[in-house]
């Protein structure tokens, strides 16, 4: 059974569109239009419990794949889920192998100029994940700063670390693969989501022996589209009604996301 964290999903409203950026697209092509036309909705994910994650029969399901699965329904297109390099996401939208980057994605700099983004959904955390039996020695950004370290190429997570100063650091695939060189004891330390780390680590995960410590900073999720995409207005709209219907909270309590408003 999942974990219980406390996230705070940020409800819109039709008339506060809160995007990423304002860029302009050099063609003429709805983004709507292209994605009604062609039938699917191509979401770029990688493997990141509660958010984006198989069950055992291979589907995916987790908090960002069921909303973007009633985002499509309501589009009345299919829905496809594509795992991405998160280091190219944006050329992945760019090149429109996908339509939209919904995985947790952190909202930073660097992203917003990048791509446009949906209104913030969610509030999270980059914390650092030690092994339990040194953990005591590990509460302090000063303390974790020399240890070696395994971060998702690309993620906020990487970002932190370095913002941090730490000076070795390993560029893995995904978060998962991140925990997985702190269990082997090939890296001290990962940097993952805090959202990923109450669903992943300790007691009664497969990451018994790991822990987490240090928050590293507070940030926000959204979700990613080309720039000057008509479809950033389109999902805000659809976050609203899904909060106001209780569909986003029937979503979210499965998955053992426990929510709360932020006032708008």
């Amino acid at each position: 059974m999942k974990k219980i964290i406390a996230l705070a999903l940020a409800i819109i409203t039709v008339l506060s569109l809160v995007a990423c950026s304002s860029g302009k697209k050099n063609d003429t092509t709805s983004d709507l239009e292209y994605v009604k036309n062609k039938g699917t909705l191509v979401v770029g994910i990688t493997d990141f419990a509660p958010m984006d994650y198989q069950d055992a029969d291979g589907n995916w399901i987790g908090f960002d794949a069921d909303m973007a699965k009633a985002f499509a329904e309501k589009l009345g297109v299919k829905v496809q889920f594509q795992i991405i390099d998160w280091d190219n996401k944006a050329f992945e939208l760019e090149g429109k192998t996908i339509d939209v980057v919904w995985n947790g994605m952190t909202i930073t700099d660097k992203v917003k100029a990048a791509m446009d983004c949906s209104n913030p959904y969610c509030n999270n955390q980059q914390i650092v994940i030690v092994k339990k039996d040194v953990a005591d020695q590990y509460q302090t950004k000063e303390s974790v700063k020399d240890l070696k370290f395994a971060v998702e190429d690309g993620s906020a997570g990487q970002e932190q670390v370095i913002a941090l100063g730490a000076k070795n650091v390993t560029p893995v695939l995904d978060q998962a693969t991140a925990l997985t060189e702190v269990k082997a004891g090939t890296a001290e330390a990962a940097v993952i989501d805090s959202l990923m780390a109450a669903a992943m680590v300790g007691e009664g995960t497969g990451y018994a022996d790991l822990t987490y410590t240090v928050g590293l900073n507070d940030e926000k999720y959204g979700v990613g589209f080309r720039k000057g995409s008509d479809m950033v207005n389109e999902l805000n709209k659809f976050f609203k009604e899904a909060y106001d219907n209780g569909t986003m909270m029937k979503i979210a309590e499965t998955y053992g996301v426990q929510a709360s408003i932020i006032e708008q």
